[in-house]
């Protein structure tokens, strides 16, 4: 009987270069995953492949040595365990994430939450290509958001209460960017040096300074055999609601003009990088 081995690729079974054997990809949302999950992979892996996992560079985990004859049973053997099985091919992936604001002191969005959100709206979505989201919770970019075709970088919209301030110049100090200087009694904020980071805001022992969570995207980024740094063609977003309206346009723009086998920076240098801002600000309704 003929082995489909491409509807096993898209679902996720890899084939090694040992004969019949698979490797396979997990759904790892965000990097994060349950102790009884964990348990589950292990129980797999001991029982049906070599006794190891491989964790993959974008926070997934795979078990190699799966024999094609166990394929159905190692499938139901995971979801009683509660994990589900990744994708492989022309699909958008497993979405990865950094701790976030829950968890990390200098995170200005929650980005787990985020990224359950994104993989329940985009995982596994038809594409010309693979196609990769990333979300990173500050300006440290612990998870390189410009390497993925779209990437999420958390920031802060900063506003000055002067009545709280003490003029201590902690956040002066604070700034990384030198965006801030203390004159004539007066917090200046030079806003082409600030790079939304929240620092100052964090920093202020009066809560002086009030932070507005946003969210920094960038489009097209590469890290592989072509390696491009995703670009920022809109301006910072306030609201989750524009946020996804501007992946949706970037998701809808490369299935539109998109050619198989061609990932996304791809088809935006050869449609423009004009064009693709165009259909983000209509959809997403704004403008640089």
């Amino acid at each position: 009987m003929a082995v489909d081995y491409a509807s096993l690729k898209k679902g996720g079974f890899m084939r090694q270069k040992q004969r019949d054997n698979f490797s396979v990809r997990l759904k790892v949302v965000g990097g994060s995953m349950t102790a009884e999950q964990l348990r589950t992979i292990a129980e797999i892996a001991q029982k049906y492949g070599d006794g190891h996992v491989h964790l993959t560079s974008r926070q997934g985990v795979e078990i190699p040595f799966i024999k094609l004859e166990d394929i159905e049973a190692v499938k139901a053997e995971l979801s009683a365990g509660g994990v589900s099985v990744g994708v492989c091919g022309p699909r958008v992936r497993t979405v990865t994430a950094c701790q976030g604001s829950a968890v990390c002191p200098s995170g200005c969005i929650d980005t787990y939450a985020l990224a359950l959100d994104i993989s329940e709206r985009y995982f596994g979505r038809e594409l010309p290509h693979k196609f990769k989201f990333g979300v990173t919770g500050c300006m440290n970019n612990c998870l390189k958001a410009e390497e993925n075709d779209v990437g999420i970088k958390g920031g802060c919209l900063i506003e000055w209460k002067r009545d709280d301030c003490a003029l201590c110049g902690v956040c002066v100090k604070a700034c990384r960017e030198k965006a801030l200087s203390v004159e004539d009694g007066e917090i200046k904020l030079d806003e082409g040096r600030c790079n939304y980071c929240g620092r100052c805001v964090k920093s202020c022992p009066a809560d002086a300074w009030h932070g507005e969570p946003a969210y920094i995207l960038s489009f097209g980024g590469l890290f592989g055999n072509k390696i491009a740094t995703g670009k920022a063609v809109i301006p910072i977003v306030l609201d989750r609601e524009t946020m996804f309206r501007a992946a949706d346009a970037a998701v809808d723009f490369f299935s539109r003009h998109g050619i198989p086998g061609e990932r996304f920076r791809s088809s935006i240098e050869r449609t423009g990088w004009d064009a693709l801002k165009a259909a983000i600000e209509e959809e997403a309704r704004v403008h640089a």
